[in-house]
């Protein structure tokens, strides 16, 4: 049986997104509040100070007991947002945190007409705008949560919600922030983040791991310059040729397995059992949200194969290349020199300076007619696995999801990489985690038209409340 009563958390929940939460999103939405690591000149800018403080103004004005709110900066630093809300029993040990963030991603090309990253848009049950979902919404949710708790007089314990202003820059600000603020924080034995996604939006679901990345620029030289290829084909190697030689060493070509031992891991079964859940309940939906081109299809049939392949095996992307001229203005010379840049995403459990390294040997070793061949790495991030979830929040989980979504709850891995959690993880080792959100299919966040579903960020909402008001109860 829910705690809350899930009638009026509907309503409290509906009212408030509509009336006085989605507005102030909205003007969220038109500040181009760029990351630290994409708007070196942030400072002199003024737009994350201007977010910050229409998130700080909205906070402020909530109608929550004891509720305290600061904006707190290093110097040098980009500034985070603190709220704190005691507990209804001052005697209680048990600290909860919320944790979100504010600063966006670039605004990328592609919008369709009429969208921008910096014009909201509001069509049906979408709210379009770089950052809603990513994760303007966070701040809201939190506050929101525990109000609904108290207008139901339900007992909750110590609330402390962390807006940062760097994570899509990697959350480097972020240790120095805990460190900072850890008498105020405390000891969190449940940390709740609002910044991860969902595979549908008909069910609550929990992100259990998540993989790590590293990456680095391989450069083939055969050449000190370019020369005529009716010269020199046939005689000097090409370095593209010389690439895709040295990329079959760390990646099978046919299959996308990558070759290199230090790379994998041994999959918990636990992890196995989820990734299967979650493929009855997505089924063709695991492939089926990409916009494929053509008849380009997925690398198995399989969903629990492909959910597998996204969150627990290494995969190699080439994101960048150099020494490539433009196909219209190509001559016909036989370049000296090609680089890629790689990133390879690593599972949980592998150390980025271990994979760097192993990476770096294998394509190194040996270079194909003694060409210069260098990997330079370009440093990394750990992967995460949350600790098995203890019974009371797997049952909390459940009972949300079907109180508001009208289905079970899902538990599964993501395949992309959020430091925070790392960070959180080494610093909360005793905590439970809840890691969640709003990023579902075609939501795009990072890209064109990135949007906001309405629907599930009121019921998401509700959620949190539930687990919020099952924390103190457990054992």
């Amino acid at each position: 049986m829910p705690i809350v009563q899930p009638a009026d958390a509907r309503a409290f929940s509906e009212q408030a997104w509509e009336q006085d939460i989605l507005p102030v999103l909205e003007e969220y939405i038109r500040i181009p509040n760029k990351s630290p690591g994409f708007e070196p000149g942030w400072r002199e800018l003024g737009h994350m100070d201007r977010a910050l403080a229409l998130v700080e103004g909205w906070c402020r004005r909530q109608a929550i007991p004891g509720l305290r709110v600061e904006v707190v900066r290093l110097e040098q630093r980009s500034p985070v947002l603190l709220l704190e809300v005691p507990g209804t029993d001052p005697a209680s040990p048990d600290t909860l945190l919320l944790y979100g963030h504010l600063d966006k991603q670039p605004e990328t090309v592609g919008w369709r007409e009429g969208l921008g990253p910096w014009t909201p848009v509001r069509e049906g049950d979408k709210l379009f705008g770089r950052g809603a979902a990513d994760d303007g919404y966070s701040a809201f949710a939190s506050l929101t949560a525990i109000r609904l708790l108290q207008t139901q007089r339900l007992p909750h314990a110590r609330c402390v919600v962390l807006i940062e202003a760097a994570e899509e820059s990697g959350s480097t600000d972020l240790p120095a922030y805990l460190e900072h603020l850890a008498k105020r924080i405390g000891t969190p034995s449940l940390v709740v983040c609002l910044d991860s996604g969902c595979g549908n939006y008909d069910q609550l679901w929990s992100t259990t791991s998540l993989r790590g990345v590293v990456g680095g620029t391989l450069r083939v030289q055969v050449l000190e310059e370019g020369v005529h290829s009716g010269t020199a084909s046939g005689i000097v190697p090409s370095s593209f040729r010389i690439l895709r030689q040295l990329l079959s060493r760390i990646e099978d070509e046919g299959s996308g397995e990558i070759r290199v031992p230090e790379l994998h891991v041994d999959i918990p079964g636990l992890r196995r059992a989820e990734s299967t859940a979650a493929a009855r309940v997505l089924g063709s939906g695991v492939a089926s949200e990409f916009p494929w081109s053509g008849g380009t299809h997925a690398t198995s049939e399989d969903p629990t194969e492909l959910l597998l392949n996204k969150t627990w095996r290494p995969a190699l992307a080439v994101t960048a290349a150099d020494g490539l001229p433009a196909p219209g203005n190509a001559g016909n010379v036989l370049r000296p020199q090609t680089s890629l840049r790689l990133s390879v995403r690593i599972p949980p459990g592998v150390l980025p300076v271990v994979a760097s390294g192993a990476l770096k040997a294998a394509l190194e070793r040996e270079p194909p007619y003694g060409a210069t061949v260098t990997f330079e790495t370009g440093g990394g991030a750990r992967g995460w696995e949350a600790p098995p979830l203890a019974p009371w929040l797997k049952d909390a989980t459940e009972t949300a999801s079907q109180t508001f979504f009208g289905k079970p709850s899902v538990h599964w891995g993501e395949g992309g990489t959020i430091p925070f959690l790392s960070v959180l993880g080494e610093k909360f080792p005793g905590a439970q985690f809840l890691v969640t959100g709003v990023l579902g299919p075609h939501s795009n966040a990072h890209g064109p038209n990135e949007f906001l579903h309405v629907p599930t960020v009121k019921k998401l909402t509700c959620c949190i409340a539930e687990v919020i008001a099952a924390f103190p109860r457990h054992p």
